[in-house]
């Protein structure tokens, strides 16, 4: 079984998405890019027990909290869908189907309240499609299977039994979930259908809870899954495995009777029978013995749901006999715990999708890939999200989705590697250079390791000095990467720009070609004068920064032979200094210890370059690099 498609609208942050997912994926973007809500969608329309809370879904699930129009007699979104298939035309004349024609009519879940001149657009609404079906899945929702084109990533519609044969069709599954407000009852709604009883007209068929735990999804969410993972709650892991297995305990009645006849602090000795008494006979002298006598304490209130909320495992520590809930547990103990009861229930389904939000939470990073690999092994299809390198590479390019986010439009982009970066490269720094821009919203691609190390330091520091006006790029969002030589910043500033992220660059004078090429790529080409960053730096700061940081650092052997006293040659020393020290943070130390004025102008300008190019229209960002960079003459 497979999700091959997913279509979200008016869903927390996102207004509209449409996704293609691979057998197996991971997820990745900057925070507040739509990975979780994603997942949430997924298991609105698949989770078997997502529905039973009351209510299912509140004001924040839509998007920009708009649920209702402001007419209280609003159609119901579903009934006006429901006219809408029936032949109505979209729009008043589908409201007054849905209140005149539908009136009164007995669909189950579906509320029709009174005409009205407006439509409520203000609907949630994920559509999942699955394929891959296994013969029992077939068999149980033969009405309603389609076909999937898997060469077009298409539903067939109207195919022949020859065309259904085809090695590209496969048998899919089109379920939708339905949020809605509904002002009569003035709550929040929400029901999970079969999509093609909504589009034949006629009473929409829900798509059950049984249905969805034919279809198997599980979802681990750390905080929530975990809290309860080893209680005997309804919906809890342990309660789902209990049900696979088929066991139902009947341990309710003795356990119910063992805990009433314990009276709590029954010792005299303890004073409290004492005062229950005379509370006792205090009261026989206003009613009689049938409005209720003899006050005592019990363990519990003796009934099967408080049980359920009460029974937990315990688990015991370290070496010793003691033992303590599995709550109280460390979080990566807690999570591997979850991992373990969910594989448990992948086996014993055998066609299940897995999704997982961040696998490397509180684990080390061995634990993280084995999580991953074992993940993959047992479930048909595997969806996560994640920030850790560890995870990422275990994933090939065409399964890693990068997310982006514009206003409420979600997209999805693969990762396409330009001619001068090969597979074998990129694996090989994926850690240490293509990552972290991976999961960053915007870029800024440094020419090379000193600018890569020093720029960012001399933000932090403007930052600290003048917070008003300067912002360190993290604050910003911005991931710096090494591009390891100028040839390369074109190419990787295209790889994430083609990911749908804002880039920047960072260089000294390039030749009229090589400008012409990084300027196509990036939003802002920051590009000063010099030969190098060390040689702008020096050259830019003031004698007592230079004398200051001279005295600070520990002189190499060969470079106090050369400089005997090196605060007499402070620039000249220095720059031998920081070629010695590329890419080991030697001018970035340097930076650090600098007052404002002590830092070169053009940083200071690119710095607050930057501030500006991720506080205003991307139209503006033009008029914001004359101050820094220009085009270098032919």
């Amino acid at each position: 079984m497979k999700l091959s498609h997913l279509k979200i609208a008016n869903f927390r942050g996102v207004q509209s998405a449409t996704l293609l997912l691979p057998t197996h994926t991971v997820l990745i973007g900057d925070n507040n890019t739509g990975k979780t809500t994603i997942l949430e969608a997924i298991d609105l329309v698949l989770g078997p027990d997502r529905l039973n809370r009351t209510p299912p879904i509140d004001e924040h699930d839509f998007y920009q909290g708009k649920y209702a129009e402001a007419s209280p007699t609003t159609a119901s979104p579903v009934a006006i869908q429901l006219a809408v298939a029936a032949g109505a035309t979209d729009g008043g004349t589908a409201v007054a189907a849905a209140g005149g024609a539908l009136a009164g009519a007995a669909i189950p879940g579906v509320a029709v309240p009174a005409p009205a001149a407006t439509i409520n657009a203000y609907r949630i609404e994920i559509v999942a499609t699955i394929t891959e079906l296994s013969e029992e899945q077939v068999a149980r929702f033969g009405d309603y299977i389609e076909f999937w084109n898997t060469d077009l990533n298409t539903m067939t519609g109207g195919a022949v039994l020859a065309e259904v044969d085809a090695a590209n069709k496969t048998p899919a599954l089109r379920v939708t979930f339905h949020g809605w407000y509904d002002p009569e009852e003035d709550d929040f709604e929400a029901k999970t259908y079969f999509s093609r009883s909504l589009e034949e007209g006629g009473a929409p068929v829900f798509f059950s809870r049984k249905d969805k735990q034919i279809c198997g999804f599980l979802y681990l969410r750390t905080i929530r899954t975990g809290s309860r993972a080893l209680s005997l709650e309804r919906g809890s892991l342990l309660d789902i495995i209990l049900r696979l297995k088929d066991v139902r305990p009947q341990m309710w009645e003795d356990t119910i009777a063992a805990v009433a006849s314990y009276s709590v602090a029954s010792d005299p000795a303890l004073g409290l029978t004492g005062v229950l008494e005379s509370i006792n006979t205090a009261l026989k002298n206003y009613v009689p013995k049938e409005w209720g006598i003899e006050p005592h304490l019990k363990v519990s209130n003796l009934t099967r749901d408080h049980l359920r909320k009460t029974i937990t495992a315990f688990i015991a520590t370290g070496e010793g006999a003691h033992a303590a809930p599995f709550y109280r547990q460390g979080t990566g103990t807690i999570n591997m715990l979850v991992l373990a009861m969910l594989t448990i229930i992948a086996e014993d389904k055998q066609n299940v999708i897995f999704a997982m939000e961040e696998p490397e939470t509180a684990v080390p990073p061995y634990a993280q890939k084995r999580i991953v690999h074992e993940v993959r092994q047992l479930a048909s299809q595997t969806i996560f999200t994640s920030h850790s390198p560890y995870v990422l590479e275990e994933f090939a390019l065409e399964e890693t989705v990068v997310l982006t986010r514009a206003g409420g439009s979600l997209r999805q982009a693969t990762i396409s590697l330009p001619d001068s970066i090969k597979p074998k490269r990129f694996r090989q720094e994926f850690r240490t250079r293509f990552c972290e821009g991976l999961l960053a919203r915007r870029i800024l691609v440094a020419e090379g390791a000193s600018e890569a190390d020093a720029f960012p330091v001399a933000c932090r520091r403007l930052a600290e000095l003048r917070p008003d006006v300067y912002s360190p790029l993290e604050a910003l969002g911005i991931c710096t990467v090494d591009a390891g030589g100028e040839k390369s910043i074109p190419d990787l500033a295209k790889l994430y720009r083609d990911l749908g992220k804002r880039t920047f660059a960072i260089c000294d004078m390039q030749s009229p070609e090589n400008w012409t090429l990084i300027n196509a790529q990036v939003d802002l080409l920051l590009m000063h004068g010099e030969a190098g960053i060390e040689h702008l730096v020096l050259r830019n700061t003031t004698d007592a920064a230079m004398r200051r940081f001279v005295a600070l650092i520990e002189w190499p052997p060969h470079l106090i032979q050369k400089y005997p006293i090196p605060a007499d040659q402070a620039q000249a020393a220095l720059d031998d200094y920081f070629k010695g020290t590329k890419a080991a943070w030697g001018i970035a130390d340097f930076l650090a210890q600098c007052s404002e004025a002590e830092i070169p102008q053009w940083i200071r300008d690119a710095c607050m370059a930057l501030k500006k190019a991720c506080t205003t229209a991307p139209a503006a960002i033009e008029e914001l690099a004359a101050a820094v960079a220009s085009a270098p003459a032919n």
